[in-house]
């Protein structure tokens, strides 16, 4: 049956092609969306420990946590607390530089522990003053920068002291501000972003984060991915464009497989019958036609595969937040593409396939 299938494609090359094609469209959108998505929910993860906390204090009721608006004044309350080892105060100044809007920079207390685990690799890592700034190694690379450039924030220009390297990708393109410093450029007063929390030794997580919802009702804690992902609108956002998108390629690839396959069986009627004749099944024919189905849409799902990690980057590009999402390509997401793929065929192939056993044999073969 697999000689029959391929075969078959031999044959057809031109609209089976053009039918994969399609397919490979839907498949490739749906991945690159998918690796966008995957990549914000890491991003999540990173602004949930930046600093490497283990937990992080957002306003309660935000779209977005970094439109979050608190008071620096949490952060000595907290650290008065038994399960509290740390806390400090973070202001996030979004779209700040102008060369690369993505990036973030960090108002950040010099002394606090989201600086003191900085490695800085040049210059000088101390407090930079109401002038100074550090800046990330991938940002600095991004834009060339070096101790002693100078880099606009808000238009407003600062002089690197230093260039440091956190392990953290949203951090490392980003730049560090004092945060009084930030403070000032943001007219917020005393206001901060967020509160980075590090625990105390052997507090457990869970209890930790449910004793804080208990004293901060006006906040949000966010412990993990999943919850910076639910907290902001970003990942409900991809999700629903993925389902979208995933109904929309079943709807058209399906389309495109029936009427490809259907015109096939009208076309082949008589070779069809002659299956018959020679003592195939009703099911064994109409397995043959769905097969065909499949093997275009597999075909159109595999070039969609990489038509799909490599727009991942390019759609990254696009929507301008290459400096803080990297498209992170999963075996799920490379699974749910191929899903759609097999989807599209069995979906598409089914009407043909049920086409394909109508009809006497005898009459199809021109007897009475």
């Amino acid at each position: 049956m697999a000689g029959l299938v391929f075969t078959y494609l031999a044959r057809r090359k031109a609209r089976a092609a053009a039918t994969a094609l399609g397919i490979a469209l839907g498949v490739a959108t749906i991945v690159a969306l998918l690796s966008v998505g995957s990549g914000l929910k890491r991003t999540a993860a990173e602004l949930v420990h930046l600093g490497q906390a283990d937990l992080g204090i957002f306003q309660s009721g935000v779209s977005d946590p970094t439109a979050s608006v608190l008071s620096a004044s949490l952060a000595p309350r907290l650290e008065k607390r038994s399960d509290v080892a740390e806390a400090t105060p973070l202001l996030l100044v979004i779209e700040g530089v102008k060369q690369e809007p993505a990036a973030v920079v960090f108002g950040a207390e010099p002394n606090g522990f989201f600086r003191r685990r900085l490695v800085v690799s040049e210059g000088r890592g101390g407090p930079g003053g109401r002038t100074g700034i550090l800046v990330g190694d991938k940002l600095a690379h991004e834009l060339k920068l070096g101790p002693g450039s100078t880099l606009k924030v808000k238009k407003r220009p600062f002089t690197v002291t230093g260039i440091y390297h956190s392990g953290v990708f949203f951090e490392d393109t980003g730049a560090i501000l004092d945060l009084d410093t930030a403070q000032r450029l943001e007219h917020r007063g005393n206001d901060v972003t967020t509160v980075a929390v590090q625990l105390a030794p052997e507090v457990r997580h869970s209890t930790a984060e449910k004793a804080l919802k208990r004293a901060l009702p006006g906040a949000q804690i966010l412990g993990t991915a999943d919850d910076a992902e639910r907290a902001g609108a970003n990942g409900q956002l991809v999700r629903n464009v993925v389902t979208i998108i995933a109904a929309l390629a079943l709807i058209v690839g399906g389309l495109g497989v029936t009427n490809t396959m259907a015109m096939a069986v009208l076309e082949r009627r008589r070779e069809l019958a002659l299956l018959s004749a020679m003592g195939w099944q009703r099911l064994r024919i109409a397995i043959l036609v769905l097969a065909e189905g499949v093997a275009v849409s597999l075909v159109g799902a595999g070039l969609g595969l990489l038509l799909g990690v490599v727009g991942a980057g390019l759609l990254n590009d696009a929507l301008s937040v290459s400096a803080v999402v990297t498209p992170h390509v999963t075996p799920w997401t490379i699974g749910q593409g191929l899903l759609i793929g097999v989807a599209i065929g069995v979906l598409g192939g089914l009407y043909p396939a049920w086409r394909g056993t109508r009809g006497s044999a005898v009459e199809l073969l021109g007897g009475t």
